[in-house]
Formats: structure tokens, C-alpha cells, sequence
């Protein structure tokens, strides 16, 4: 019996880490830590390097509180959904007051790490990014406007500025750059994923901008963003944060970008948003590795 109950809470475990979305949360801990090396001009001391690790932590906890409270309230529409049906929450498989109780004791966990061993003001800007992803935009905006990626963007492109605010308790305008070029990056990234799922979108009822005002459309805005985009990855080189190892690498990525989505809204067609998709995932991750590796390097 007690090996049976051991297994059993081994499996709803995994099912809560689940809905903590894993690979996302990799990505929005490692924005914050790019937050984190750019605001210390130097080699960081073992000091630093501890107190990264504390703010890594509670960022993490208080975006997987987030993240379970999405899986929670969107539920019903994952379930009709071929890329999210296999969340727990869609499938049944964990009660709603449960998971309600686990990103509650995440988010108090996270945000007494950050509040007590970190400062006060990452505390209330991690705590703001929770209730603008888990409410404002899980609740309100992505199902009443097309333009809910653009709104709810600003709590995606947060991390480098509650990592910067982790290291200084303050936020200065380079963490500013680092949130505007997520903020642009994230509707060309979610659109071109919602381009060749368009279908899934539709029977899920929620107003995407393929499903409201159609691929061609779509396109074209991806395209314009990515070229914004474009003129905003160069802006640590001309501010003075980076040197000319980021800004080739910028470069590059974003021409490359904007190369994609300009066969995309030329013409279109599944694979071809998949791969838009996909490079957006590179451009990111490559541009800010660049960031990190210009900063120790020059």
C-alpha cells in the first residue's frame, strides 16, 4: 500500500509540474538571467552569483503559479486543442481546487523569496507579471480581441527587467531595450504558430488574428513587426551596452527573420509558418547568448 500511494503522488507530482509548462518557463528564466549579467557591469562576485540564483528561483515559482492558473482557466479550450489536449487540467486528470491550491502556494512561495532575499520592488513586478499573464490576459483579453498577443505581450517581455531590477532594485532603461525587444518578437512568434493552426484556433473559439482578419493579413503584420523588430535588436549596440560581436549576430538573426517572413506573406503555406515559427525560438535564444557572451568578452 504505501509503495501504491508513494506512486500515485509521484504521478500527480509530475501532472502539477506539468501545468507549470516546463520549456516555457526555461525560456522566461533565462531572459531573466540575461536581465540579471547585463545590470552587473563586471565578472559577478560569489555574492552576485547566490543572489541570481535566489531571484531564478522565485521568478520561476512565481511564472509556473502563472502558468498553472492558464492551464486552469483554459481548460475547456485546450481540450479541443491538438497542442495543449495533453495538459492534465484538459484531460481531467487534476481536480481545479488542487491545482488552484498549488500555483497559490507557488506564488506565495516565489514572491516571499523575492520580497524577503532579493527586494521588495522585484517582489511587486514579478507579482504584477503573475496577474497580467494569469488574469488580464488569460481572462480578459485573449478571448475578447485579436490583439491580445500585442496587450499581453508586455507581461511576456518582463523577465530581463525583473532580473535587472533582482541585481540593482531598480530599472534602468537597458532592461527597458531587453523588454522591447521581446515585446516585439512575441506577436510574429505567436502568430506564425497560429498561422498553421488556424483550424485548432477557430474550434476553440478564440479571436487569433488568422482566425479574425485571415492568413493574408497575418502575414502582413508579421512582416512589419519583424521588421520593427529588426531596428529594435540594434539598439544595445547603439545605446553602448553591446559591441559589434552582438550587433553582427543581431543583424543576421533579424535579416534572416524578416527573410522568413517575407516568403511567408509572399507565399504561404503551412511549413513555411512552422518554420517562422521555429526560427523565431532560435532568434531569440541565439540573440540574447550573443548579449551574454559580447558582455564578458569586450
Amino acid at each position: 500500500m504505501p509503495k501504491i500511494v508513494s506512486r500515485n503522488s509521484l504521478i500527480v507530482l509530475g501532472q502539477l509540474y506539468a501545468l507549470t509548462k516546463p520549456r516555457v518557463l526555461q525560456l522566461i528564466v533565462f531572459c531573466a538571467l540575461v536581465g540579471m549579467v547585463m545590470a552587473v557591469p563586471r565578472t559577478p562576485t560569489f555574492r552576485e552569483i547566490q543572489h541570481a540564483i535566489l531571484a531564478c528561483v522565485g521568478i520561476w515559482l512565481v511564472a509556473g503559479a502563472a502558468a498553472a492558473i492558464n492551464c486552469l482557466v483554459e481548460k475547456e479550450i485546450d481540450a479541443k486543442m491538438k497542442r495543449t489536449s495533453w495538459r492534465p487540467t484538459a484531460q481531467g486528470q487534476v481536480d481545479s481546487l488542487l491545482t488552484l491550491f498549488f500555483s497559490f502556494a507557488l506564488c506565495a512561495a516565489g514572491s516571499a523569496l523575492l520580497y524577503f532575499w532579493i527586494n521588495p520592488l522585484t517582489m511587486w513586478l514579478t507579482l504584477g507579471t503573475f496577474l497580467g499573464y494569469a488574469v488580464i490576459y488569460t481572462v480578459i483579453l485573449k478571448p475578447l480581441t485579436p490583439q491580445n498577443i500585442v496587450i499581453g505581450g508586455s507581461s511576456g517581455a518582463m523577465p530581463p527587467v525583473l532580473g535587472w531590477a533582482a541585481m540593482t532594485n531598480q530599472v534602468g532603461p537597458e532592461a527597458l531595450l531587453l523588454f522591447l525587444i521581446i515585446f516585439l518578437w512575441t506577436p510574429p512568434h505567436f502568430w506564425a504558430l497560429a498561422l498553421y493552426r488556424v483550424e485548432e484556433y477557430r474550434k476553440s473559439g478564440l479571436p487569433m488574428l488568422p482566425v479574425t482578419h485571415g492568413i493574408n493579413f497575418t502575414c502582413q503584420q508579421i512582416l512589419l513587426y519583424t521588421i520593427i523588430l529588426l531596428a529594435a535588436c540594434l539598439m544595445p549596440f547603439v545605446y553602448g551596452m553591446s559591441s559589434w560581436l552582438y550587433l553582427l549576430v543581431a543583424l543576421a538573426l533579424s535579416l534572416v527573420f524578416v527573410l522568413h517572413a517575407f516568403k511567408l506573406w509572399r507565399q504561404y503555406s503551412d511549413e513555411r509558418a512552422r518554420q517562422t515559427f521555429k526560427f523565431s525560438l532560435v532568434h531569440l535564444s541565439v540573440l540574447f547568448s550573443a548579449m551574454l557572451v559580447d558582455h564578458y568578452l569586450f
